[in-house]
């Protein structure tokens, strides 16, 4: 006998009570290309417009090169918050593959440490569908909705292509992950993710020497990008732990420090303008007068729209 899906009404319900078991059928939901009316539905439900207020969850960027220990940083973040009772969903992108459309690595735990299941935690895997190297739209959409439920929601790329950038349009707070021993700060120059972050994490601290030395290069980097308010952190997760107490406290206050409304229309509005691009193209964006254009449209849009309904928005104006 199958399993009754879940309506969108009644997920938008369970997500507004603060029910975190709501997240496995939501994203089913988002990720359905049969369902997208419905989707559209529960993302105009769940709208700042709708709740009244932003949804109160504390969406995190988590970016960095391949290797560099951003899951492991991350499977030592989430038993943290846990053990201080914040729920955390986790949404990592994985490429996807070109047969299925899925996440090549599947529905796993990559995050060391974390376990999976349990109360107040939630770890999905999400394809980059035909982004690649991008954030596809349900995931943004997956990061909106559940900060409505959820205290922490992070989202870890894979450190690659446009991704690294994307995830600044779409978090309240960025984290890059460097890697000790990865080059000098002009390498972190030419890589171009210098330029998002809100805070930078040296992983690996236990190495000593050479994570010291990575944390004077990022420091030169940040000093010639006159990016002197970008935290910089060096830590390791592995036990014993360093540093971790000190990157919750820091991500605390960088979020209680945010004029968030502002941040959100900023981060909606620009994925609006990705996400408008990946279905129209090119051809779509000239044809509302070029990119300036559709950012002025957006501008002049309803602050309290979703993604999706501007998105909208923008298309119907296309000829």
């Amino acid at each position: 006998m199958s399993q009754r899906i879940a309506t969108a009404q009644e997920l938008v319900g369970r997500l507004r009570r603060r029910d975190v078991s709501a997240a496995p059928a939501t994203l089913n939901l988002l990720e359905d290309e049969n369902r997208r009316s419905e989707a559209s539905a529960l993302m105009a439900a769940l709208s700042p417009g709708a709740l009244g207020a932003e949804a109160p969850g504390h969406i995190i960027g988590l970016t960095g090169p391949p290797g560099a220990g951003k899951s492991t940083l991350l499977g030592a973040l989430v038993s943290a918050w846990r053990g201080s009772d914040r729920s955390v969903a986790v949404l990592a992108v994985d490429p996807s593959s070109k047969r299925s459309g899925g996440a090549l690595l599947g529905d796993r735990i990559r995050i060391a440490g974390s376990g999976v299941g349990g109360p107040g935690r939630f770890i999905r895997s999400m394809a980059a569908r035909e982004r690649v190297g991008g954030l596809a739209p349900a995931t943004r959409a997956a990061a909106q909705v559940l900060a409505v439920a959820f205290d922490l929601v992070v989202v870890e790329t894979v450190g690659v292509g446009q991704s690294e950038t994307e995830v600044g349009d779409l978090a309240d707070t960025v984290v890059v992950v460097l890697q000790p021993g990865a080059g000098d700060g002009l390498q972190y120059l030419k890589a171009g993710v210098m330029e998002i972050p809100d805070l930078l994490v040296v992983a690996k601290a236990d190495l000593g020497g050479p994570a010291q030395a990575a944390l004077r290069d990022a420091r030169s980097t940040l000093a010639v990008l006159g990016a002197g308010a970008t935290g910089l952190l060096a830590v390791s997760a592995l036990p014993p732990t360093q540093g971790i107490d000190e990157l919750i406290a820091w991500l605390d206050e960088h979020r209680a420090g945010l004029d968030l409304g502002a941040r959100r229309l900023q981060t909606r509005r620009a994925g609006a303008l990705a996400d408008f691009i990946s279905e129209y193209g090119e051809r779509g964006l000239r044809a509302l007068g070029g990119r300036r254009a559709a950012e002025q449209a957006l501008l002049e849009s309803d602050r309290d729209l979703d993604g999706p309904s501007l998105v909208a928005s923008l298309g119907a104006q296309v000829v």
